[in-house]
């Protein structure tokens, strides 16, 4: 059995939700990590080399990234439908989705939540605005990244919306589509399971 190594309420919380999506077999076992606050510390117990959450082992496999870890569930799991799998149409727009927000969307975030600015960041990222636009261009014609499917690129993608709602573009196609994705049981399932609803 695979095993997922988890902090409650991190960035590792949208993977336990594609786990749940997934009806995966994967154990998923608790750790701490340093928090922003100052809270929190390295758990000797976590295996990632930066004893960072998610960290997914797999018998001899371990993975790191969250954009990762989803292709490799994904694929493992394919009777779910949340991931088109090689050579299956939308396989391409999926893994750019997923890898755009491991590149492109969580950095511009961070840089935005820490205040910083600079024309290199902007030349190679681009910045919020052009985030911004690239998903509404997307989302104003289709409900999903990838059309009428949902997957687990909607749960990365939408993942910062709805951790931080201050962030939400004001656009209609934006925001219909992070509350489609929001009332997905699994994600509520999550927020019960780390302590924050229930």
């Amino acid at each position: 059995m695979a095993t997922l190594y988890h902090a409650p309420n991190s960035r590792s919380s949208v993977v336990v939700s594609l786990i749940d999506e997934l009806g995966a077999d994967v154990e998923i076992v608790e750790v701490s990590v340093p928090r922003h606050d100052g809270s929190g510390g390295p758990d000797p117990n976590n295996p990632h080399p930066e004893k960072k959450v998610p960290f997914l082992v797999d018998g001899g496999e371990t993975v790191r990234e969250r954009g990762a870890i989803m292709v490799y569930l994904t694929d493992k799991y394919p009777e779910a439908g949340l991931g088109p799998l090689a050579g299956e149409p939308g396989r391409g727009a999926y893994l750019s989705w997923l890898f755009y927000y491991q590149g492109v969307m969580e950095p511009v975030i961070i840089c935005r939540m820490a205040g910083v600015s600079h024309p290199v960041i902007e030349a190679s990222l681009r910045d919020e605005a052009t985030m911004t636009a690239n998903l509404v261009e997307t989302l104003g014609r289709q409900p999903y990244l990838l059309g009428e499917r949902f997957s687990a690129a909607d749960l990365l993608c939408s993942s910062p919306f709805l951790w931080l709602p201050d962030l939400l573009p004001e656009n209609e196609a934006v925001r219909d589509w992070v509350a489609r994705c929001g009332a997905r049981p699994s994600l509520k399932r999550t927020l019960e399971r780390d302590g924050i609803a229930g």
